[in-house]
Formats: structure tokens, sequence, C-alpha cells
């Protein structure tokens, strides 16, 4: 996996054939719409870094989540021999990164998936009793939701919050229960990090106890001192 107001829910006007669809402010007052009191956060997270984190914090506060499980993948389908980082560190990161906050959780689900699918993440989870499960992702990998492994049935089994950034334009699959989250500023990427490490730059948005270990491991950049 994957495949990343005014304070009161009120149906969007985007394009929703058949949807059930929510907006949210990330600044608003908490608001409970959504049966899921835990949301899964999957990604590379590689590595993960401050956007990430503020993601899930807002999920969180705005839907009175009790958990937020990240959930690294082993084995993306969308990013196969792509990733430039080890799983187990990639981990150890996500772990480092959520240190200090109880309702944040890692998960270790997906380390002997082949491909990660979130299909199978997410029926593995519900078998463990759970669920309900909300599914926390970024606008963009929510527009490609129909190109996903049996899609249908993660549309089936789990809600939605929708991290939505200015301009961002999705249709919402039929029967499918999406919830947006607006307002959350993130300028920052996985790969820009990477770049910036590359480059030998130490004011990178990473939490400190990440870009230590980065560096510890000479991660991204061999010829880190």
């Amino acid at each position: 996996m994957p495949e990343a107001d005014s304070g009161s829910a009120r149906p969007d006007c985007g394009k929703q054939p058949g949807a059930v669809a929510e907006k949210l402010d990330a600044a608003g007052p908490t608001v409970r719409a959504l049966k899921a009191h835990t949301a899964l956060f999957g990604g590379t997270f590689d590595p993960i870094h401050n956007a990430h984190l503020a993601m899930a914090r807002a999920a969180r506060d705005q839907f009175a989540l009790r958990r937020v499980l990240f959930v690294p993948a082993a084995n993306p389908p969308h990013k196969r021999g792509s990733s430039m980082a080890a799983y187990e560190d990639r981990v150890r990161m996500v772990e480092l990164a959520c240190a200090g906050e109880p309702s944040f959780e890692v998960s270790r689900i997906e380390q002997d998936a082949v491909p990660s699918y979130s299909i199978l993440t997410i029926e593995r989870l519900l078998a463990s009793g759970a669920g309900p499960l909300a599914f926390l992702i970024g606008a963009d990998a929510f527009a490609e939701i129909r190109t996903w492994h049996r899609w249908k049935d993660v549309v089936r089994l789990v809600e939605f919050i929708v991290v939505t950034r200015p301009g961002s334009e999705y249709e919402i699959p039929e029967g499918a229960r999406a919830y947006q989250l607006e307002g959350l500023e993130l300028p920052v990427s996985s790969s820009e990090v990477r770049e910036q490490i590359a480059g030998g730059d130490s004011q990178v948005a990473v939490p400190e106890a990440v870009f230590r270990y980065i560096r510890e491991n000479r991660l991204y950049q061999s010829q880190l001192s």
C-alpha cells in the first residue's frame, strides 16, 4: 500500500456520482461524522516527513479518531523497485516520527506482502477486529482509486478521509463514503526531502530523530558525513 470550513460537515459540490461526500476544514472544531475510529495511513514513507504527520494529526483531531495506523508498504505495486531505502529503515523512521504520539501506531502488516495491495491489508485488519476503518489518503492518490487492485472492494469496506489541496479535482466513485479534509499547507514531499539530503542540506522537513537516523545510517546519500 498505497496503490499519502465552518467546522460542520456538509455535502461537497465536486464530482461525485452517487457518492456520499463531506467537507471539513483542518482548522475547524472536531466533527464526528464518520463511523470509523481508526484511520489507516499507508505509504512508502521514503522518508516520512512533517507533512505526513500534519495530515495524521489533522485527521485525528477533526474526526475524533482514537488511532491513526501507519502502514509502511514493503512492496508497493505502483513503485516497484523505486524505493531508495530498505523496508526496515522506512519502518524505523516511521516509529521514530510517531514516538510521543499515543494515538499513532506503526504496523508491519505488509512486511511479507508481495505486492502490498491495499485491499489485502484492509481485509486482514478487519479480520483482526480493527474495524470499522477509515483510509487517510491524498487527493492525487484518491483520483486514481479506480486503478487499484479490487478497488470496488476497497470502496465498499472503508470510509475515506481525503486530504484536498486548492484546485484538486477528482471524481468520487459510486458508493464511496468520502470526507474532505481541507486547510492544510503541505509544501513538502518525500522526493524533495531526498533531494535536499543528497545535496547536503540539514534543514529538511523531517522530525529531528528521523534526520538523525538518516545521517547515522547514510540513507539517500552515501557521501553524507
